[in-house]
């Protein structure tokens, strides 16, 4: 990670998927994070980015996602943007509902929630952003020391 921030866009594929995961991955390593953390950070990046080339892009080859790393002095924060139509919040379907937990589809948010310590969702007509926000304890230049 050059610097404090790292950036890329990446095509609406599957492909797009894995290599934002391993990268979320590393840079978390990186950071300083824990097992388990970087593993959280991981799948949080992951699920955002499959909501990113599927309900997004919708798998478009014309439409690009954009990610994002920074690394501040109390956090981690990852920012994927996507280039369709914006996201309905309302109607995302709350997977803890009685008549939802059957269901296969749906969980991403949740999870992505559960996984990071702040979540923005930014919808607009030309696209979502979704900021992942996981703070960092101790120190992390240089050491392992980091979030508990």
């Amino acid at each position: 990670m050059a610097g404090n921030r790292f950036s890329y866009r990446l095509d609406s594929t599957l492909e797009t998927v894995d290599n934002a995961e391993q990268t979320a991955s590393r840079i978390a390593s990186e950071s300083g994070f824990g097992e388990d953390e970087v593993m959280q950070i991981a799948m949080a990046v992951r699920e955002a980015a499959v909501n990113a080339v599927l309900h997004g892009n919708a798998y478009d080859p014309e439409k690009k996602i954009d990610l994002e790393f920074e690394r501040t002095k109390n956090d981690l924060v990852i920012t994927i943007r996507d280039q369709g139509k914006g996201l309905d919040l309302a109607k995302v379907p709350d997977p803890l509902a009685p008549e939802n937990l059957l269901k296969t589809s749906g969980r991403g948010i949740f999870l992505i929630r559960s996984f990071m310590d702040e979540v923005e969702i930014h919808p607009s007509q030309t696209g979502t952003e979704i900021k992942l926000i996981k703070h960092v304890h101790g120190q992390a230049a240089g050491g392992k020391e980091a979030s508990q």
